[in-house]
């Protein structure tokens, strides 16, 4: 086995930037198909409704949020990477970046549904985007919490 391939198997800076790139890729990619998949529902009713662009604009940025949180969470784990000198550190740097990135990622996915749905109920009821965001942020609720694991196992490090 290659030496350079080892030493960099070996380097606990590279698997706390692995668990950097896992907290906002994977949660970013949860993301991005979910507002995409809302974005194509709001387009549908604007298409017809115009005046429905604010109520569905809501409800098609909501699974973004997902991405911000590992967006905060890498950029948490970056920082503590200058110090990173064990390779114990950096997987557990890895391990943090899971809980946001994973989670992020499905829950994006089933928000992004579920604010597409809402998008369905505010072109027939635009009264009810109340309720439409409130299904959506029940979904959100995962997220959060995510989050807050991976704070708290960061916090230990």
């Amino acid at each position: 086995m290659d030496l350079k391939f080892v030493d960099l198997f070996l380097n606990p800076k590279v698997w706390g930037l692995l668990g950097a790139v896992i907290a906002f890729m994977v949660a970013a990619l949860g993301s991005s198909k979910a507002c995409g998949t809302a974005g194509q529902a709001a387009a549908g009713v604007v298409t017809e409704e115009p005046s429905r662009f604010a109520a569905t604009m809501i409800l098609q940025a909501l699974p973004a949020t997902q991405a911000i949180y590992g967006f905060v969470i890498a950029f948490m784990i970056v920082n503590k990477i200058p110090a990173t000198e064990t390779l114990e550190t950096g997987l557990a740097l890895l391990a943090t970046g899971l809980p946001v990135g994973i989670v992020g990622y499905i829950s994006a996915i089933w928000q992004g549904k579920v604010a597409t749905a809402g998008i369905h109920l505010v072109a027939k009821r635009p009264e009810a985007l109340g309720n439409a965001i409130i299904y959506a942020l029940m979904v959100e609720m995962f997220a959060i919490l995510s989050l807050v694991v991976s704070i708290l196992m960061l916090n230990q490090i």
